[in-house]
C-alpha cells in the first residue's frame, strides 16, 4: 500500500515521539478518546495513551452516580478513601498530570450508558456543580480522587434519568470557571445523532457548549447510513442556527473497531473520506471522537489510522518539535 509522504512523515515521527500537536478548539482534526471502561476487554494506563502526539483530548470514563459521587474506572483504580466507597487514584492522578504536559485536555464524563444519575432540582443540580469543582477541578475537597490533579472541565455523556438541571448545572460551573484564576475548562456532551437528543435537547439548545461528540453509531444515522441517512448536516444546522455558542465545535462520534457498538463502524479509510467530505462542506467540524481507547487504540491500527489522517495536512502548521524536560 501506498503511504502519501505527508501523512507517512506525521504518523512516523508522531509515533516516534518527535512531533506533538497542541490541543486547538478552533481546529478541524482533534482526535478524542474515551478511557476508562476498558470496554475491549483491557486497557493500558491512562498515560500510554498520552504518548501518542496525534490524541488530543481524553475523556475519563465515567462518573457513573451523581449527585452521590461514584467513579469506575474498570479495574485502574481500586483504592477508595476511608469510610467511604470514592475511589481514591493517585495512579490515575499522575497519568492525567503527563498527559496535560504532553498538551492534552482531559475531561471528567459525566453519565454513560449504565448507571444512576440525574438531578430533583435546578438547586440539586447547581449545589453539584460546585462539588464537581472541588473534587475534580480547581477547588478544594479533603477527598479528591486525583488528588492535586486538576482537570480541563466535564463531559456530559447522559443516556438516562431525568432531564433536570444540568443547564443550570452548567451555568453554575461556568461561574466558577470565571473565578478559575485564568485556567481554561471546557464543557463538552455526547448527544445520540438522532435529533434532538432524548436526554441532553433542551440543555444544548439552552448552555453553553464548546464541543459536542455526537454518537454517529447505534442509530439509524450513524456513519453506516453515510451518506444519505448521516446527519451531519443536522448538526451543523443546529451548531449555527440554534447553539448558544455558534462557534461550537461539533465532532463525528465512531466506534474504534466492530466491537465497540452494535452498529455504526465502518473502517479507517472508509471514516477517514467521511471526514473529509464534512470538512470540506462544513466549518462546524472539530474533528473526530472514539470509543474508546481500548477499542481503537488496541491491536489494530484503527485509531492511529483515523487520528493520522486527520492530523496529516497540518503538520507544518500545527506539528512542533517536544521541548526537552
Amino acid at each position: 500500500m501506498l503511504i502519501h509522504p505527508v501523512l507517512g512523515l506525521a504518523a512516523w515521527l508522531a509515533t516516534a515521539g518527535m512531533l506533538t500537536w497542541a490541543f486547538d478548539l478552533s481546529s478541524s482534526s482533534n482526535f478524542v478518546v474515551y478511557w476508562g471502561q476498558s470496554s475491549a476487554g483491557s486497557q493500558k494506563p491512562l498515560a500510554e495513551y498520552c504518548k501518542d502526539a496525534t490524541v488530543d483530548v481524553i475523556a475519563l470514563s465515567f462518573l457513573y452516580q451523581f449527585p452521590n459521587t461514584m467513579l469506575d474506572l474498570s479495574a485502574s483504580c481500586r483504592t477508595t478513601f476511608p469510610d467511604s466507597q470514592l475511589l481514591h487514584c493517585p495512579d490515575v492522578a499522575t497519568d492525567i498530570k503527563y498527559c496535560q504536559s504532553q498538551g492534552k485536555t482531559v475531561l471528567l464524563s459525566m453519565g454513560g450508558a449504565a448507571g444512576s444519575y440525574g438531578f430533583s432540582s435546578d438547586a440539586q443540580a447547581q449545589a453539584y456543580a460546585d462539588t464537581v469543582w472541588n473534587t475534580f477541578l480547581a477547588g478544594n475537597s479533603t477527598q479528591r480522587p486525583f488528588d492535586d490533579a486538576v482537570l480541563d472541565g466535564v463531559d456530559l455523556d447522559i443516556e438516562g434519568g431525568s432531564t433536570t438541571g444540568y443547564a443550570a448545572y452548567i451555568a453554575q460551573l461556568r461561574t466558577r470557571f470565571a473565578a478559575g484564576g485564568g485556567k481554561q475548562f471546557y464543557i463538552t456532551g455526547a448527544p445520540q445523532c438522532p435529533f434532538p437528543d432524548a436526554m441532553l435537547g433542551s440543555t444544548l439548545n439552552s448552555a453553553w457548549f464548546d464541543m459536542v461528540f455526537v454518537q454517529f453509531y447505534n442509530n439509524y444515522c450513524g456513519l453506516d447510513a453515510y451518506p444519505k441517512g448521516f446527519n451531519y448536516d443536522t448538526w451543523d444546522q443546529w451548531a449555527k442556527t440554534q447553539a448558544v455558542n455558534k462557534n461550537v465545535k461539533i465532532f463525528i462520534g465512531a466506534p474504534g473497531s466492530q466491537s465497540a457498538a452494535g452498529r455504526g463502524y465502518v473502517d479507517a479509510p472508509t471514516l477517514n473520506a467521511i471526514v473529509g467530505d464534512v470538512r470540506s462542506k462544513y466549518t462546524s467540524l472539530g474533528g473526530v471522537m472514539t470509543w474508546d481507547a481500548s477499542q481503537a487504540m488496541g491491536g489494530s491500527a484503527w485509531g492511529q489510522s483515523v487520528s493520522s489522517s486527520l492530523k496529516g495536512g497540518l503538520v507544518k502548521t500545527q506539528a512542533r518539535h517536544r521541548r526537552r524536560r
